[in-house]
């Protein structure tokens, strides 16, 4: 995602945090600052801080599962309303999916179980009933306001998270849970049904509530539900679909001895973005339309295509469904791929080929369904 920068790095996957990150840090200073100064407003930051630890330690939940499961995990960021692990490819199998999505909330019970045991679930009790809160900046800050306001917090994420809701994990869950019986694009219709009534209804209370940030994280579920929803019938379509049916039979091909001006001329003239540079029968870079506007950005030189190509070439085979080679390409970070019968080279696919494909495929599904319909009801297709 853009606009992020890498904190740390665990267990191979990339840590980030989105620029706009740190104007939950000022929203979260505002209530302390406003009863205890300059110290509160350091309080409030060091809260939101250690709550996004929290959600960093969920996210990592998911995402260690996952690579349990041999599903690569590229990055986790971090975004003012929460954190997102980006994987590689989806669950295979539901139970497993089941498992991922449980994860990150466990992680959170986890944290909230051991919170009780530092400060203990009596003096918890007890504060309540004397404060009556521990939102806000009810409480002075200190140690114990500290803990008690985590331990809220993680009890919060726990039941936002398992709320049936796509994209939250209880959404996955039930999907999960009803993939068991059914198949996959269907649990999706229902999980991304709920999802989306679920969300609405969550919209309305917000803005009678005049809470805006209520209307946001519904805004979020409802948009996120209907991603979910058309993911799952890409999924289903282009496992249907070989890549060696995709791939372009066509395309211009570049030289090692041709330059930078030739691509250009190709690009305005055939708008093809994409172009293997060959050595004989065998490529041996890609040059995209991004290398090139990169390339006349830094230098007036007319270059070799070598010069700016890029070597590494991600390999697939004709037969492979262009669901696979699209979980391919979000597992090594890459929108080109080169395809191969056997040994032989064929051409290039990127993720708009496989997004064209996708909408002519859904396209004519549709209107063979529209004559089924029709045939149907000789009726109705004569008025």
């Amino acid at each position: 995602m853009r606009r992020s920068f890498r904190l740390v790095k665990v267990a191979g996957i990339d840590i980030k945090v989105h620029i706009t990150f740190f104007f939950i840090l000022v929203l979260g200073a505002l209530p302390w600052s406003s009863e205890y100064g300059l110290p509160g407003a350091l309080f409030g930051m060091i809260l939101i801080l250690l709550l996004f630890v929290c959600v960093t330690l969920h996210e990592l939940g998911h995402s260690l599962v996952a690579q349990l499961f041999d599903i690569p995990v590229r990055e986790i960021i971090l975004l003012p309303i929460g954190g997102v692990a980006f994987l590689g490819r989806n669950p295979s199998k539901p139970m497993q999916e089941l498992l991922i999505a449980i994860a990150g909330p466990l992680v959170n019970v986890v944290i909230a179980a051991l919170i009780l045991l530092i400060t203990g679930a009596t003096a918890y009790v007890g504060m309540l009933d004397q404060q009556g809160t521990v939102q806000g900046a009810a409480l002075a800050p200190s140690f114990t306001t500290l803990m008690l306001w985590l331990l809220q917090a993680n009890v919060a994420l726990v039941i936002f998270n398992l709320i049936p809701a796509l994209p939250l994990d209880g959404g996955r869950v039930l999907r999960a849970i009803l993939a068991m019986s059914m198949t996959y694009q269907r649990a999706t219709q229902i999980a991304s049904a709920v999802g989306q009534t679920l969300a609405i209804g969550l919209g309305l209370l917000g803005l009678f509530a005049g809470n805006f940030l209520l209307i946001l994280v519904a805004a979020f579920i409802f948009i996120g539900a209907g991603r979910e929803n058309v993911e799952a019938q890409a999924r289903t379509v282009l496992t249907t679909l070989r890549v060696g049916d995709a791939y372009n039979k066509h395309a211009l091909r570049l030289e090692i001895g041709d330059r930078v001006s030739k691509v250009v001329d190709y690009i305005l003239t055939s708008y093809q973005p994409d172009f293997a540079v060959m050595q004989g029968n065998n490529p041996i870079g890609i040059v995209t339309r991004d290398d090139v506007l990169r390339a006349l950005d830094t230098t007036t030189e007319d270059v070799y295509v070598t010069m700016i190509m890029r070597r590494e070439i991600v390999k697939v085979d004709a037969s492979a469904s262009l669901d696979a080679v699209r979980q391919l390409m979000s597992e090594k970070s890459v929108r080109v791929v080169a395809v191969y019968d056997g040994i032989a080279y064929l051409g290039l696919v990127s993720l708009e080929d496989i997004a064209e494909a996708f909408a002519v495929i859904t396209f004519l599904q549709r209107q063979r369904e529209a004559r089924e319909v029709q045939q149907a009801n000789p009726r109705m297709s004569g008025q």
